[in-house]
């Protein structure tokens, strides 16, 4: 059997051979292996709906069962341009025409496409009488292809310009046996099913309006999550020695100038222009923390000084890049900056680590480590660089950590640790990261008086555990499908009264209990008892307490779980109890 990528790669030469057998007239435009399976962008002459998805993959199955070979060619460029353009391939030609005068087939920001850039000539390979222009390698005939099923159609622009013609791009997936494409088929339903966009209208968490595109109106649930989050986090900031500070929303460009912003990341900021001076609105913290730094002479036994900071901030992210909690333009951090001596470096990155791998727990996330190095757009002294990666590797070291290299990725002013975490699903999401930087300390020419009485450097390390409160949110609700543990849940527990008489009694546990600190609501509608707990079960609160004549006179409660335990009655102190212990055991 061929390794998966090759396979996930072949079958969407399939695809494109299917579609263009089924819709002449289609013309190709790149169609690469990812992460699970495979898509391809196609230009094809009608608007293409889920229904026509049975006709390609039946065609695909015709296409897979006739085992047609996989055969490379080589031609030179301006053989496989006359080529593509005999067949009407005008985007392949396009491709060709840019890797013969520029050496590349890099257009704007946009990634490579699956041809050679150092190359005088061109692999194409033919499966029947498709022809694709491509690097391979394939499987050797389409009968080493695996169970496969086509997932979804999405618009995309051609080369990812916006200015550029539009294609349709379909998705797909195949894997080696028909037990793991059907264990995936399964996660694609319950990921839908766990849709924190979804559940969050349903449960009344947060929602998103037109008048604000990328902006959560966050409604009461949500912000008592929102604030449980924020409580933990302070709490934890509070036992590790951080000092909590607030910095403006908008700043002169000046400083965005000097920090590098400015010039490496002005298209994602929002700006606006103040009695003829231009200003920017914040999407990061970090140059606003050297100010505070610089705000007052520092000596080195003020060092390490660990500066908290959780603020709005606001980026400018393309519409079509918005998604739900987790690509927003209206974002909290729970930032943190660092400065310290170079001695202090290990400990503090240690300490951050901890820090991370302490909140994560609490929420049972294993988790993967990457050290991300400069990229391409970097500033400042390659030498620092150097330093400043070797450094976080030794960290990570001495932390027993294993991690894996991301050549590149740093952030354009500093390398970083990354980590990564799987939910429920298996899904990874990048949560916390860790950045080394001893270039903003030099563009601001921070300072901190030594034990010999001499100027020194700073280094700045900037972290976040949450990353944002919203995407994590965002994470939190699908990991959950909405059913938080009882220490995070909206709504802790539901008083439902039993007949219109007892609402008085629900209503006098209700207070006791919010006295103690739960969060606990007293359905008073006028439905039936088993409607009320269908209900309350439905918005996944974790207790439902059900008061009648019996309880009322026993100063009890009838304690029903939202898993459909029944305990039966329990005064309304050994619930008190019971609650509180699992709350502060993070249950």
């Amino acid at each position: 059997m061929a390794d998966l990528e090759t396979m996930r790669h072949s079958t969407a030469h399939v695809m494109a051979a299917a579609v263009q057998r089924l819709f002449p007239g289609t013309h190709l435009g790149v169609g690469p292996a990812i992460e699970n399976g495979f898509y391809y962008d196609l230009d094809v002459p009608r608007r293409l709906t889920p229904e026509d998805l049975a006709a390609i993959e039946a065609e695909m199955a015709r296409i897979v069962r006739a085992g047609v070979p996989f055969v490379r060619e080589e031609l030179s460029l301006d053989d496989a341009i006359r080529l593509f353009a005999g067949r009407g391939e005008q985007y392949k030609v396009e491709l060709l025409r840019d890797l013969r005068e520029r050496g590349t087939t890099r257009l704007d920001s946009h990634e490579d496409v699956d041809v050679d850039p150092n190359a005088r000539t061109a692999s194409i390979y033919r499966t029947g009488d498709y022809v694709d222009l491509c690097l391979g390698p394939h499987v050797p005939d389409t009968s080493q292809i695996g169970p496969f099923k086509l997932t979804s159609i999405a618009g995309a622009y051609w080369r990812g310009d916006e200015r550029r013609p539009q294609l349709q791009r379909l998705y797909g997936t195949v894997w080696p046996t028909q037990e793991e494409l059907d264990q995936y088929l399964w996660r694609i339903e319950e990921a839908k099913r766990r849709d924190h966009r979804r559940l969050g209208r349903e449960l009344r968490l947060f929602f998103f309006d037109e008048v604000a595109p990328g902006q959560p109106f966050m409604l009461p649930n949500g912000m008592a999550i929102f604030r449980t989050l924020e409580a933990l986090s302070q709490r934890e900031h509070a036992r590790r020695g951080y000092q909590e500070i607030s910095t403006p929303s908008l700043v002169k460009s000046d400083l965005w100038e000097q920090s590098g912003h400015w010039g490496n990341y002005r298209e994602n900021m929002f700006t606006s222009e103040v009695e003829d001076e231009t200003y920017g609105f914040k999407p990061m913290n970090c140059p606003e923390s050297t100010v505070v730094f610089r705000s007052e002479l520092r000596s080195y036994r003020d060092l390490p000084l660990r500066l908290a900071e959780t603020t709005r901030l606001l980026r400018n992210e393309r519409s079509g890049t918005l998604n739900g909690l987790l690509r927003v333009r209206q974002l909290t951090m729970d930032d943190a900056h660092i400065f310290c001596r170079t001695d202090q470096i290990q400990a503090e990155i240690a300490g951050v680590l901890e820090f991370g791998a302490a909140v994560y727990d609490l929420f049972g996330f294993p988790r993967r480590y990457y050290l991300s190095t400069r990229p391409e757009k970097a500033i400042g002294d390659p030498a620092l660089w150097a330093e400043a990666e070797r450094m976080l590797a030794e960290a990570l070291d001495a932390s027993g950590i294993a991690y894996e290299l991301k050549p590149g990725e740093g952030a354009f002013y500093g390398p970083k640790i990354d980590v990564d975490i799987d939910d429920a699903l298996g899904r990874s999401w990048q949560l916390a990261t860790i950045q080394l930087d001893f270039n903003l300390p030099e563009r601001f020419q921070l300072e901190y008086i030594g034990e010999d009485g001499q100027p020194h450097r700073p280094v700045m390390i900037h972290r976040a555990i949450f990353g944002t409160y919203e995407r994590f949110l965002g994470i939190l609700v699908e990991h959950y499908a909405g059913a938080f543990p009882l220490w995070l849940a909206p709504v802790q527990a539901m008083l439902i009264p039993v007949a219109d008489r007892h609402v008085p009694y629900a209503a006098e546990v209700a207070e006791r209990l919010r006295a103690a600190g739960l969060r606990v609501e007293v359905d008073a509608r006028g439905e039936r008892m088993q409607a009320k707990i269908r209900d309350a079960q439905l918005q996944k609160v974790p207790y439902m307490l059900v008061v009648g004549d019996k309880e009322a006179e026993a100063g009890a409660v009838a304690v029903r779980e939202r898993s459909g335990e029944n305990r039966g009655p329990l005064p309304v102190e050994e619930f008190l109890r019971l609650a509180t212990e699992r709350i502060a055991a993070y249950e």
